[in-house]
């Protein structure tokens, strides 16, 4: 069986065991991922149904294309600039294409042992805080009479243009 996916802006024509690279998908190396936005699926001759179908396909490697150089040149102006570029790639294999199933939770991180000693912190933070607001605050009352003195100042008259002669 086939499907025709759309990911990172392009369509890829996968079938399970294929291996494709497409632009970057988030995750490490060997991680499963479900690409469900399938577009057209058949098997041999006949097209079939594509909705409700996913493609999941395991994570081989990221990796990086090959470079392309940007040159841009405008010819008798002296003007060349020179780029290189390389896009960030994600190597799949594609493991099945079919009905959608549940993927496998991922693992779970250790239970965070931190959590009680931030508790304590933020009273000592919350102490703090009025005492940074009231530092804060004073520096601003200082701005205020500059402020004020600024626009009592009249603007700088205009002089004249000499008449010209005739």
């Amino acid at each position: 069986m086939f499907a025709i996916v759309r990911t990172g802006g392009k369509q890829y024509r996968v079938a399970a065991g294929d291996k494709i690279a497409v632009e970057k998908i988030e995750g490490e190396a060997g991680d499963t991922v479900s690409l469900g936005d399938v577009l057209l699926a058949g098997d041999g001759g006949e097209v079939k149904d594509a909705k409700g179908l996913t493609v999941s396909a395991e994570i081989i490697a990221q990796t990086r294309g090959e470079k392309v150089i940007v040159f841009k040149k405008r010819r008798r102006h002296n003007y060349r600039r020179r780029n290189g570029h390389r896009q960030s790639l994600t190597l799949l294999r594609i493991l099945a294409v079919g009905e959608a199933k549940k993927a496998a939770p991922k693992k779970e991180a250790a239970p965070k042992k931190e959590a009680a000693p931030k508790a304590e912190a933020a009273p000592a933070a919350e102490a703090a805080a009025p005492a940074a607001e009231k530092k804060a605050a004073a520096p601003k009352k200082a701005a205020a009479p500059k402020a004020e003195a600024a626009a009592e100042k009249k603007p700088a008259a205009k002089k004249a243009a000499p008449k010209k002669e005739a």
